[in-house]
């Protein structure tokens, strides 16, 4: 079933009325982006709603963020009052600002402070606090061990040690045959996920945010244009031009397959590579993702998903019990241990037996990381075309469509007309 269909099918329940009376203590959570994701979602619900003595309803939207989003955005246009609990991207805060509650008041006092405070930072608009985080993301290298262990080589802490080591691993699986192994995977399709990669590209090499927190177009400067050649390089060298069009989901296909030596993805990717069916099971290791040079940084888009209560919402009280059931230390160590999802609580995240399960966790301390957060909340509403105009031309730049200099300033100059439109608002 494509996610077109799904997105209709997804409107239509939440649209339509249902068979027999309502129940009050009815309330419906959009969430999962995945079928293991979902399911756990749901398991959790389920149990809240047991637990409390009402009902609940689990929809999954469709995976694609940017097709939930325009789901999302339909329904809280015409205050679709059965959509109660929603799952949105970090992006979405600034975005969806106007149609969700504040949580705050629903809190116990200091409560808040459990979670990280970049996340709740994050979340919160013009001062109220519109979702609690659920998960973290950060961007990942993901690596063969077993591959470079065979060669001689170490991790590589540098762009220029990836190429290399992806070089020599490459050539020596093609000249064994195997036409079909690359030496680099990442996601190149113009969507959000190409916001994050470039992102990290620029930060490692000390090339900005694209828009700062102050509102300054930063984009078009030496280090920005030096690291997206740097990447455009690597197509048809060790990364396949076919990249152009991948998400995380081909990106992990290809690399589960074992048909390349290195990946770039979300910390989702460690449990399922780690899984009992997996072929690179117990071959994979993952580490930061490299820096530009001896002086840059090693970057990692910051991601993750919160939930968060429609203002539409005819049961605001018992919709924000569920975020805090959802979001509380239980439900997330088990979701941790399940699925491999970084808590969004600290406490958690330094827990032995967590870290003991997925490595990934104690990289989260290492001084040496830089978050990366994308412009969404300087951008406000605004985030969105900003994302899709730096889409645009970075993958010009990366196709080869586009010089490097020229794209830059021309996307510098639409950027200054966003935020001035933004500001006459």
């Amino acid at each position: 079933m494509n996610t077109k269909l799904l997105s209709s099918l997804f409107l239509a329940v939440l649209l339509s009325g249902t068979a027999g009376a309502a129940l009050a203590e009815r309330l419906t959570i959009s969430c999962g982006r995945f079928p293991a994701e979902h399911a756990l979602c749901r398991e959790a619900s389920e149990r809240w709603a047991e637990a409390r003595g009402h009902e609940v309803r689990v929809l999954a939207a469709p995976a694609l963020a940017e097709e939930r989003l325009a789901v999302y955005r339909e329904l809280l246009a015409v205050e679709a009052r059965r959509l109660d609990v929603l799952e949105i991207d970090i992006v979405w805060p600034g975005m969806l600002a106007a149609h969700l509650i504040d949580l705050r008041p629903y809190l116990e006092q200091q409560e808040e402070q459990a979670f990280f405070p970049s996340l709740i930072a994050n979340n919160s608009i013009h001062g109220r606090l519109v979702a609690l985080p659920w998960f973290m993301d950060l961007g990942l290298l993901f690596y063969r061990r077993d591959l470079l262990e065979a060669a001689g080589l170490d991790v590589p802490r540098t762009w220029r040690q990836l190429a290399d080591a992806a070089v020599i691993i490459q050539d020596g699986k093609r000249a064994n045959g195997d036409s079909r192994f690359w030496g680099f995977v990442w996601q190149g399709w113009r969507y959000e996920g190409l916001t994050c990669n470039a992102m990290e590209w620029l930060a490692s090499w000390g090339g900005g945010s694209v828009v700062e927190p102050d509102g300054r177009v930063s984009v078009d400067n030496p280090h920005a244009r030096f690291a997206l050649q740097r990447a455009g390089d690597w197509i048809d060298i060790i990364s396949p031009s076919a990249v152009l069009t991948q998400t995380e989901r081909e990106s992990l296909q290809q690399f589960a397959a074992g048909n390349a030596a290195f990946m770039r993805n979300w910390p989702y990717a460690w449990a399922e590579l780690s899984a009992d069916d997996s072929s690179v099971r117990g071959k994979v290791g993952v580490a930061l993702l490299p820096k530009g040079g001896v002086r840059g940084v090693h970057p990692a888009t910051l991601g993750g998903w919160q939930l968060a209560v429609s203002k539409h919402s005819e049961h605001p009280e018992l919709a924000a019990d569920l975020v805090r059931y959802l979001t509380g230390s239980e439900i997330q160590r088990e979701r941790a241990l399940r699925g491999g999802y970084i808590p969004s609580r600290p406490a958690l995240a330094a827990e032995p037996a967590l870290r003991e399960l997925h490595p990934y966790l104690a990289l989260i301390d290492r001084e040496d990381l830089a978050l990366v957060a994308r412009p969404s909340t300087v951008a406000g509403a605004r985030y969105e075309t900003l994302s899709e105009l730096f889409q645009v031309t970075v993958q010009d730049i990366l196709a080869g469509s586009a010089d490097a200099e020229t794209a830059l300033s021309a996307l510098a100059d639409d950027l200054q007309r966003l935020g001035h439109d933004r500001r006459a608002r």
